[in-house]
């Protein structure tokens, strides 16, 4: 679609990033700056950080994230996946409504508002289902995407073989669709792994709720929430890494 860039524009490219390179770094450099005039960088307040009982809370809390994440994941793409092959006007207008609402006002209703008509669901489900609600819109338009990159002749051989619509679409379509989608699906995943911060709002104790105890605790407010930072760092890094490995796949398969 694009033309590839020309010389000029890589060495402007390369230029703005040297720059914006040196920007962060120099950043970076006040941040410690302040951060030793300050007495954060002593030894002592960072030395909590290396004993397992302090890791063993934080891996409890991440292990929680890890397990609410994966249960909205099968609920939105299962949404997601039941709105993109039902286009019609609800779904599609529940996709780009959905995609507008902030995720945190979603998780006040399922706490605030649904309660006083009967509905108290557990900690768990309070943070699940409204995370669900909101990725699978998102799930909808990746599912959407991965379909369209089919060939349509797929559909129509499988048609022309006297095979039922639905039945195409799972065994013909859908299995061609996950490989275009893969890539998506687990950039998707950093963002809902990310949303699931959100549950210190219900008290459920994911790895940020866990990170606020523990700060609360001894104190140690920054070091605490640098080394949560952390760690979401190093997950959401592997998750991007693996993305990029099943993008090169596809497209080594699709050569």
């Amino acid at each position: 679609m694009f033309d590839a860039p020309g010389p000029r524009f890589r060495r402007r490219v390369f230029w703005i990033s040297v720059a914006s390179g040196l920007v962060l770094l120099g950043l970076v450099a006040l941040g410690l700056r302040q951060f030793a005039a300050g007495g954060q960088l002593e030894p002592v307040r960072w030395r909590p950080y290396l004993t397992w009982p302090v890791w063993r809370y934080l891996l409890g809390g991440l292990w929680s994230t890890v397990v609410a994440a994966c249960a909205t994941g099968v609920l939105a793409m299962a949404g997601g996946l039941l709105l993109a092959l039902r286009p019609n006007r609800f779904t599609r207008g529940y996709a780009e409504v959905m995609r507008t609402v902030p995720v945190l006002l979603l998780v006040y209703v399922m706490l605030f508002v649904l309660p006083s008509f009967g509905v108290n669901l557990p900690l768990f489900w309070k943070l699940v289902v409204p995370l669900a609600l909101s990725h699978a819109a998102s799930y909808a338009v990746i599912f959407r995407a991965g379909v369209s990159a089919v060939d349509p002749g797929q559909r129509e051989a499988g048609l022309s073989l006297g095979m039922p619509d639905g039945v195409v679409t799972r065994f013909v379509v859908l299995p061609q669709a996950v490989r275009h989608m893969m890539p998506l699906l687990v950039t998707q995943a950093v963002s809902l792994l990310k949303d699931t911060s959100l549950g210190y709002v219900v008290s459920y104790t994911e790895l940020l709720f866990n990170g606020r105890v523990l700060a609360n605790y001894n104190g140690l407010l920054i070091q605490t929430f640098i080394v949560v930072a952390f760690v979401y760092l190093v997950v959401n890094l592997a998750l991007s890494r693996l993305a990029h490995r099943l993008e090169a796949a596809r497209a080594r398969t699709a050569r």
